[in-house]
């Protein structure tokens, strides 16, 4: 029977849909039975002061063919619920109770030797960083055979085979010559395809899927959603799709559970937590998510809303006018900037190619104006912003910043150019060091340039946390006692903490939850306006960077192909590689989930080039007065 539950507890209304078959199928009994059920799974972790329940009683099945999708913030319990399914989770240190059953048969009094043929066979998983999971030392063809020979009657010349027919099927490029490739010969979405490999190896009933596209760009993204669906068809296999982008919630699961702290706070259909969302943590959620083409008709860069947790009331913002702090004078201006590195082979380490990183890139910032720089990972937008610092030494070209070439400076001349220019980097947790509190570390910068004494960096410090958001009180903790929407306000401080004119943001929202992304995007924007910085953001979503920039420079293998407004580029995309990031945007729409986008499997181009070789002159059309594309042939 199908129908909703209305489940009341401690005050929060979870709604659970039962038994919701396709429409117009009629099931058997046998196609009926879940291939997975979870009944009140609770897993608590051992602490200094006992248990530590972090799953608290969630309940759900998915049926042969579906996709189910749990999504919630980071440590609302969405992979420990997946850990505590595959019974990863030391027992020692863990108590997982309640029932999980895989075609009817109980997983959590399993042995650990039955456990472990469960594990692959009946449910493989897919996890979060491809690169950690694979061993560094074995090949990737190696790693699949063995899979293949521990769960299957095969020999080593038939585990080969199938090992290249399933590498073949996750549409490996030149599967037979990648075979004896190792992990770190493939790039993130290749390796990414190699672990679906893995994980289909020994056909399972059950998919975990574990944020398989969270650090990925969003063609590849694209690809790797593509590829579960199709393979998902053929072997009707049940999908669990762990995530907290919505926007890829939308386009593949026809159900979803919503977690908060541990609990399933909402169930249903896809679209009815879309489109008739009840509780409002997941109204939270929705209203948060950055949504490509809603900035159509805008002017200047606009403030996300944000949905308040507890009541669901949504901060509205109003309508920013375009500030006069973009127009003027360059602050910053780059022109023919050129970074290269040597690759040395022989006994006497002979440069023999080189990386053409960044060739020939050219633009102005001006103040109070933020410019994206978008593409793929390995198109050279990093690589930019480090050598416009001179974290990187560029092998040719100018960087005018405030009038002055950086690239010329000696080094005291330098150091105190860096005053000017500061940067924010993708993971805060990296960037900060472990030993100093967070005071120590945002006062730092100012006390290293000598902008005054003890006293007066921490009254700064106090002004700095503010300004950001955060308790002056918290100036005396570690980094590793804030969440990581924190530590990225506490790297904004810090790289405010010399009133700089203009900061790198090297993709400084990436790995943030929804929620918290669009915080630290709104701060970012209101530093803006209070303060007339300059931002040269680089980015792969597309949607964040549509909502956040004045211009929009789009990269490809080192080079500029098309730059212009914000409005230019999204309304109006002349390249074909533009048009290509745009249309692998995932859209929270569930409707879009029924159409299948075409979205063709590439790799970008090999940046690596002969010791001679000279890059082509670029010519440039001119489609407006701030819109410019790169003519030549297509990428």
């Amino acid at each position: 029977m199908t129908g909703i539950t209305t489940i009341e507890k401690d005050g929060v209304t979870a709604m659970l849909k039962t038994g919701a078959p396709q429409q117009g199928s009629v099931l058997s009994e046998a196609e009926s039975t879940p291939v997975l059920s979870v009944e009140n799974l609770k897993t608590a972790f051992r602490s200094a002061n006992g248990w530590n329940e972090v799953v608290k009683g969630i309940s759900f099945d998915i049926r042969a063919g579906e996709t189910l999708a749990i999504v919630g913030e980071s440590g609302s319990g969405k992979s420990v619920t997946a850990f505590s399914i595959m019974r990863l989770l030391s027992d020692e240190k863990t108590k997982i109770t309640g029932s999980v059953r895989l075609k009817g048969r109980e997983l959590l009094g399993l042995s650990e030797n039955e456990m472990r043929a469960v594990r692959g066979s009946g449910i493989a998983m897919i996890f979060q960083e491809a690169m950690t999971s694979l061993n560094p030392v074995f090949t990737i063809g190696q790693q699949i055979v063995e899979a293949l020979t521990v769960h299957r009657p095969l020999s080593r010349t038939q585990a080969e085979a199938e090992a290249l027919k399933l590498l073949d099927r996750v549409k490996i490029p030149a599967a037979r010559r990648r075979y004896n490739d190792y992990p770190h010969n493939f790039s993130g979405g290749m390796r990414q395809r190699a672990m679906i490999a893995m994980a289909l190896a020994c056909k399972p009933q059950l998919l975990i899927a574990d944020e398989p596209t969270t650090a990925l760009d969003v063609t590849i993204q694209a690809e790797i959603l593509n590829l579960i669906k199709e393979l998902q068809e053929e072997e009707s296999m049940a999908v669990m799709f762990i995530t907290h982008d919505m926007g890829v919630v939308a386009e593949i699961a026809e159900r979803t559970v919503v977690m908060l702290r541990g609990e399933a706070v909402e169930t249903g259909t896809t679209e009815e937590i879309f489109n008739r969302a009840h509780h409002p943590y997941t109204r939270a959620l929705l209203h948060a998510v950055p949504v490509l083409g809603s900035m159509k008709g805008q002017s200047a860069p606009q403030p996300l809303p944000i949905a308040d947790k507890v009541s669901g009331d949504v901060q509205k913002h109003k309508a920013r006018k375009e500030e006069a702090a973009a127009t003027g004078k360059p602050l910053l201006v780059v022109r023919n900037l050129t970074t290269r590195f040597d690759i040395r082979s022989g006994l006497f380490g002979k440069v023999s190619n080189r990386i053409h990183a960044v060739e020939n890139v050219s633009f102005d910032l001006r103040q109070g104006e933020t410019l994206s720089l978008v593409g793929e990972s390995g198109c050279g937008k990093s690589t930019i912003g480090r050598s416009i610092m001179r974290l990187i030494e560029p092998k040719g070209g100018s960087v005018h910043l405030c009038g002055e070439d950086v690239l010329v400076m000696p080094a005291d001349r330098l150091r105190a150019a860096r005053r000017n220019i500061q940067m924010i980097f993708q993971d805060p947790f990296a960037s900060l060091s472990p030993r100093r509190t967070v005071g120590q570390a945002i006062a730092e910068p100012f006390l290293t340039h000598g902008l005054g004494t003890r006293e007066e960096a921490e009254k700064k410090v106090v002004e700095l946390l503010e300004q950001v958001g955060l308790e002056p009180a918290m100036a005396g903790r570690l980094p590793h006692q804030f969440s990581g929407g924190q530590r990225q306000r506490i790297c904004i401080a810090r790289a405010l903490a010399l009133s700089p004119k203009m900061i790198v943001a090297d993709e400084s929202v990436a790995a943030l939850d929804v929620s918290i992304k669009a915080q630290v995007i709104n701060l970012m924007m209101d530093l803006q306006k209070r303060l007339g910085i300059s931002y040269l953001f680089i980015s792969h979503d597309m949607a964040v960077v549509e909502r956040i920039s004045h211009r929009v420079a789009v990269i490809y293998l080192g080079e500029i192909v098309e730059i212009g407004t914000r409005e230019e580029i999204f309304s109006n995309p002349q390249h074909a590689y533009t048009r290509k990031l745009l249309d692998a945007v995932p859209i929270p729409d569930p409707e879009r989930r029924k159409t299948k986008r075409r979205v063709e499997s590439h790799e970008v181009k090999n940046p690596i080039r002969p010791v001679d070789y000279i890059a082509p002159e670029r010519a440039y059309r001119q489609i407006s007065s701030t819109h410019s594309v790169m003519d030549g042939p297509d990428t």
